[in-house]
């Protein structure tokens, strides 16, 4: 039987990548899927796509007003939509620390500050957040990015503490380097992207970048009633980055 039979889901950044695929696989398993994003021309087919910017309160809070009025609930909240930072501390500028916090830190708290009324009037829901590998442990180069996505973790795990036994869980993931158009358009940057993609590569203790849909699985996990039990949880899925 399916997982997400009739349930409402609403995932940020679902336009390409690890987003995407999690938008797919849970349509795949019966969910009501919103997918949104920046640009939702990507969004799986047989999901809802909707043009959002999770730095804007006011429009999130439209998208989630919408999705309320159309079914009366959220059951499963991913906030996947994130971006990187290639800079060092003296390098990052305040205005690129400020857009990388917007994003994926601030756009974290508004979908769950956004979203939690409504599941916790309903005595249940899941959120998953998407962190990162370089929140545990230190990335050259990621001087924002990292920060970003240490503040997901501590957040997710405050959430899930505040919210223990509501019926309302909160959990992240942490995937190390995958295979994504995000990491390419970074490759894309560099001056000889065939050569930072294999040192990408040969940092990987498998020898191998992750692919979305192996984080997306990950993250289907933490949403489905299979994890009833797991709250407050950072779930690494790097190919053995973290412990090298």
């Amino acid at each position: 039987m399916a997982r997400f039979t009739d349930r409402v889901a609403l995932v940020t950044g679902a336009g390409s990548g690890i987003g995407q695929q999690v938008a797919r696989l849970l349509r795949d398993e019966g969910a009501i899927v919103h997918a949104a994003d920046l640009d939702p021309a990507g969004a799986p087919d047989g999901t809802r796509p909707t043009t959002l910017d999770v730095t804007d309160p006011d429009a999130f809070a439209a998208a989630v007003d919408n999705v309320l009025k159309e079914h009366g609930r959220i059951d499963v909240m991913v906030n996947n939509a994130g971006i990187g930072s290639t800079t060092d501390a003296v390098g990052c500028s305040v205005e690129e620390w400020d857009r990388v916090f917007a994003v994926n830190a601030r756009g974290v708290f508004l979908g769950t500050h956004l979203v939690l009324p409504a599941m916790l009037d309903a005595g249940r829901g899941a959120i998953v957040n998407l962190a990162s590998a370089a929140a545990l442990v230190g990335v050259r180069d990621r001087a924002a990015y990292s920060a970003s996505k240490g503040a997901v973790v501590a957040f997710t795990r405050q959430v899930a503490v505040q919210y223990a036994g509501t019926g309302v869980r909160c959990n992240c993931v942490c995937p190390g380097t995958v295979d994504s158009p995000w990491v390419g358009r970074l490759l894309n940057q560099a001056d000889d992207p065939g050569a930072a993609r294999q040192a990408l590569v040969n940092r990987q203790p498998m020898g191998r970048l992750g692919t979305p849909e192996e984080i997306a699985t990950s993250v289907v996990y933490l949403a489905s009633d299979d994890a009833a039990f797991v709250t407050g949880t950072a779930l690494v899925i790097d190919g053995g980055l973290t412990a090298a």
